[in-house]
């Protein structure tokens, strides 16, 4: 494979990675605005185009008049409430398409022309049927809370959100591949590649508790820092039946561990930050290790911000933002590590 054939593959991959970042974003801000529930249907290849007129629009609304969240939440709502919410599902689950297409077609197109072959073309076949899984879990999640209460399974979310980063790291990471050529390598990345990679693991599982905190709306209590309730670890904690589902379900428990989890994350960037520093040659590999660092406080200001303020959308969807490009920095800087880049 050229440096051309390379670069395109790149730029395609990178495209994808852009669109799924800009996925989780909206998916975030239907879970924030609870507008994920106002599409009671699922029609994955027909349901591309939205109501197109009055008649289409009052069917669709007749469906979900007879939803648990009408019912409950919002049994008040007029026809255009309902639009302000149905918008940002409909948006949400249109990008998800666009993105399976964009990915497809190119795929298909290198493939015919030889650009991907053998293992690439399978594992890259196989990222497509990822995504298609993805699409289900989707609608399983939503199924949840369509049911008898207008609230989605916590698990389903976390499942759904963590499938989400996994594809995306996965496509990043070929991009990053396919846009860097191997160059020398220098011994002094080596030492500091197991321990990026497990800070990787750590940003990854603390976003998985971010779904389960705003999957039980865990921030909407205890909106002081760092004590909570005028405590360091609340009196509730682990105070719940069966105890080892208290980790997922009980929501002073998820909240103090979302917590706990932030703040080893912020000390695990600040002292990988200081090694690379001392070590690593000056070059691209620290200055991602800076920028790492800085995204680190900003995530941190974001949380405690959000979690003071009760949880208001924009900060709440800055925060997720933030914690998917925390992530990304980290990805990278493995990526440069792996390859002994400085």
């Amino acid at each position: 494979m050229n440096n051309q054939q390379n670069k395109e593959i790149a730029l395609w991959l990178s495209s994808c990675a852009v669109l799924i970042y800009g996925m989780v974003i909206i998916g975030g801000l239907t879970r924030l605005t609870d507008s994920g529930l106002s599409m009671v249907d699922w029609r994955p290849v027909l349901g591309w185009l939205p109501p197109m007129n009055l008649a289409e629009w009052e069917a669709v609304f007749a469906r979900y008049q007879h939803s648990p969240q009408f019912k409950i939440v919002n049994h008040a709502m007029d026809l255009s409430g309902f639009k302000s919410i149905f918008w940002l599902e409909y948006i949400h689950r249109l990008l998800g398409r666009i993105i399976g297409v964009v990915f497809l077609l190119p795929l298909l197109y290198f493939i015919i022309r030889k650009k991907i072959h053998g293992r690439l073309a399978f594992g890259l076949s196989g990222i497509f049927v990822l995504g298609a899984i993805q699409g289900v879990i989707g609608w399983i999640m939503v199924q949840s809370g369509l049911v008898d209460t207008p609230q989605v399974s916590p698990y389903r979310l976390t499942l759904h959100l963590g499938f989400a980063v996994m594809i995306y790291a996965i496509i990043l990471w070929l991009a990053l591949t396919a846009f860097n050529a191997p160059v020398g390598t220098h011994d002094s990345c080596k030492k500091w590649t197991i321990p990026t990679i497990l800070l990787g693991m750590l940003i990854f599982v603390t976003i998985l508790s971010g779904g389960l905190v705003a999957g039980l709306d865990a921030g909407l209590i205890f909106n002081t820092f760092p004590l909570m309730d005028g405590r360091w670890i609340p009196a509730e904690y682990m105070d719940y039946q069966p105890v080892h589902r208290a980790f997922f379900e009980h929501i002073p428990t998820v909240q103090w561990d979302h917590r706990v989890l932030a703040l080893s994350v912020f000390s695990g960037v600040v002292l990988l930050w200081n090694a690379l520093r001392r070590h690593i040659p000056q070059g691209t590999t620290q200055t991602i290790a800076h920028g790492l660092l800085f995204m680190a406080m900003v995530q941190v200001g974001l949380g405690i911000a959000t979690l003071l303020l009760a949880v208001p959308i924009p900060l709440a969807s800055m925060h997720q933002g933030g914690a998917l490009l925390l992530f990304t920095l980290n990805l990278v800087l493995v990526h440069r590590l792996v390859h002994r880049r400085v």
